[in-house]
């Protein structure tokens, strides 16, 4: 079996952040296993820095713990590159850019807890997931 394509959405990667118990936390552990890809773009890269350095003193990481995070994303994601912006698509600006980033890459599946926020996006080829359902999926949980 071919791994699965995905990209995880700003609010897992938070989530995951925050606690290290429940799905979110268990997907960042598996980042860079072989059952799936992670893909990511700088614009995506950005917002998690944007949002988790926010959260600094509310979470149990520091800043430099964000930043060694955001470096093993990094180095495990596979980048991809955005040439066509077809914008608007969904109705928030920052689903939209996950969405153009699972197009541009090809992805199977888009990694969320606002699978709501992406209504439609099956005509592209990919489906929305929470972190739960994508584990199960893999065989993770």
């Amino acid at each position: 079996m071919n791994a699965y394509a995905v990209v995880i959405d700003t609010n897992v990667v938070i989530t995951a952040l925050r606690s290290n118990r429940g799905a979110s936390y268990r997907l960042l552990m598996l980042f860079g296993s072989e059952a799936f890809n992670v893909h990511i773009s700088v614009p995506l890269i950005l917002e998690f820095e944007d949002v988790a350095k926010r959260l600094v003193g509310d979470i149990p990481l520091i800043v430099q713990d964000i930043d060694d995070i955001l470096d093993y994303i990094c180095d495990i994601g596979i980048y991809q590159d955005l040439f066509y912006l077809w914008r608007p698509y969904l109705r928030d600006p920052k689903d939209d850019m996950v969405l153009e980033l699972a197009v541009a890459a090809n992805c199977d599946f888009i990694i969320t807890y606002n699978k709501s926020d992406f209504v439609g996006i099956e005509q592209f080829g990919i489906e929305a997931l929470t972190p739960k359902e994508f584990l199960q999926k893999i065989g993770e949980l």
